[in-house]
């Protein structure tokens, strides 16, 4: 493992307003790139990191996922490092499904700050017109629904 990975396994979570993108279908961006998620256009979302962003229509959206463990249908295979097993922090995945631009089914996995997981659902919910599916019941009681 390169080093830049391992400082990001023991570091823990995403804080904050920050986000990162954990993997997905999306070409221009890395996977384990951290950047921003800004929710505050009233048409699209968009994903901003130094190194590569990409946006999302909001009434494309096809469906959205919360929970602890990454998501399970956009056919992207993580690998996990076993100081991620071992470690106690609680990271909290965002899973995007959407069609772009070019018409093309896309996927996208983000792990998005603790204290932002219920305004991030709420937002996407309102504005794409999808229903949050939430991988168990403790992420359910977690985001408060």
């Amino acid at each position: 493992m390169a080093l830049p990975g391992l400082v990001r396994c023991l570091k823990g979570a995403v804080r904050g307003d920050e986000a990162m993108y954990v993997g997905g279908t999306i070409s221009s961006v890395r996977e384990k790139t951290e950047g921003h998620l800004d929710l505050s256009s009233e048409t699209e979302g968009r994903f901003e990191a130094k190194k590569g962003t990409f946006t999302f229509a909001y009434k494309k959206i096809t469906s959205i996922e919360y929970g602890q463990k990454a998501g399970r249908r956009i056919g992207v295979a993580l690998v996990v490092s076993p100081l991620f097993l071992l470690s106690k922090k609680r990271k909290h995945f965002l899973t995007i499904g959407f069609t772009d631009a070019a018409g093309k089914s896309q996927g996208a996995v983000l792990e998005v700050g603790k204290g932002h997981v219920r305004s991030v659902l709420s937002t996407l919910e309102a504005r794409s017109g999808q229903k949050v599916e939430f991988e168990s019941e403790e992420a359910r009681k977690h985001a408060g629904n």
